[in-house]
């Protein structure tokens, strides 16, 4: 078995009255010697012997379960890293009651990879064992928007029965943290990394990715030039992200300006972030969102970086078109 909690005591006896033996620690696996209703004694890696209360082990199932999670998450790109907000348990599947194995402390740094979205559990209220709460996750690329987000969009919950509440959903991202371990922890708890320049224009909405597009030389310093994924402030969102802002550097008034900026979008992660020759023009910046339509139906759109301009790459057309220009700088917020 293996230990789930952030570490538990090991006693040398199953009375009021007793002596430490020893210590366990997160992810540690120990070897069950004895049972006894909701103890059990075990022997640690260091080959110390104790009991432990059943609760703080799982079992073979989880640990080769979170397993095949990682393997599963190491061909996922990452879209960002986070810092949590407290102590975090890493779920299995994004409920959270869901099996815990990893543990997360208070500002560790994860990369985040993908979102879903689940009914959160009543108080007072609990799931009968192997019934998951509905989960929602974003449609993939080249897929179709699932009914369950079509439902989200329309604002109408699933088979909702007449007179009660509607169920309150939930934003879970699945991480990976700097052990190459994966889990579903909850969104509200994480802070992405985004740049202070960036942050403050967020103006209340949420920003769920943020990536450098290149960097323009301003005297000796080199400014990054980013992309950002924007949404609603709210979970249970049917897409992962609704606007695309981009922020280009003015040289001669020396701040970021908002170089691009698309609105009323159902986009989907992964983003791709790159370059690419356009010949006469030179090697430039791209990045290339996935959205949907009201049908389901997905297509990419790439876009291209010359200067401080944005502009789409349509197929077939040289030179591409340019995209619609932002319809004012960023404006601070007074305090």
């Amino acid at each position: 078995m293996w230990v789930s909690a952030p570490q538990a005591n090991l006693r040398d006896k199953l009375v009021t009255l007793y002596n430490k033996t020893g210590l366990l620690h997160n992810a540690e696996k120990v070897e069950v010697l004895e049972k006894q209703k909701r103890f059990v004694r075990i022997r640690s890696a260091a080959g110390v012997e104790g009991w432990v209360e059943q609760r703080y082990l799982v079992g073979a199932d989880v640990f080769e379960g979170f397993q095949k999670l990682a393997v599963g998450a190491a061909g996922l790109p990452g879209e960002g890293h986070a810092a949590t907000r407290a102590s975090l348990n890493m779920h299995l599947t994004p409920v959270r009651d869901a099996a815990v194995l990893y543990q997360l402390k208070e500002g560790d740094k994860v990369e985040i990879l993908k979102r879903a979205v689940a009914e959160k559990s009543q108080p007072g209220t609990r799931r009968p064992a192997g019934v998951p709460a509905p989960v929602k996750t974003a449609a993939g690329a080249g897929a179709k928007l699932t009914p369950a987000a079509a439902t989200l969009r329309s604002g109408l919950p699933e088979r909702q029965p007449a007179g009660s509440p509607p169920p309150v959903l939930e934003d879970w991202w699945l991480v990976r943290d700097s052990g190459g371990h994966a889990g579903w922890v909850l969104g509200r708890m994480l802070d992405l990394e985004v740049p202070l320049e960036i942050a403050q224009y967020a103006e209340g909405q949420r920003i769920v990715g943020c990536f450098p597009l290149n960097e323009v030389a301003d005297g000796d310093k080199k400014i990054p030039q980013y992309l950002t994924l924007i949404t609603e402030p709210h979970d249970g969102q049917p897409w992962d992200f609704d606007q695309v802002r981009v922020f280009t550097w003015n040289l001669k008034r020396h701040r970021y300006e908002t170089g691009y900026r698309e609105r009323k979008l159902s986009g989907m992660l992964p983003v791709k972030v790159g370059t690419q020759d356009f010949g006469k023009e030179g090697i430039l910046p791209t990045f290339t969102i996935h959205t949907q339509d009201e049908d389901g139906q997905g297509s990419d759109r790439t876009y291209r970086l010359v200067g401080p301009i944005v502009r789409r790459v349509v197929a077939g057309t040289q030179p591409a078109e340019s995209a619609a220009p932002a319809a004012r700088s960023p404006r601070r917020r007074r305090r």
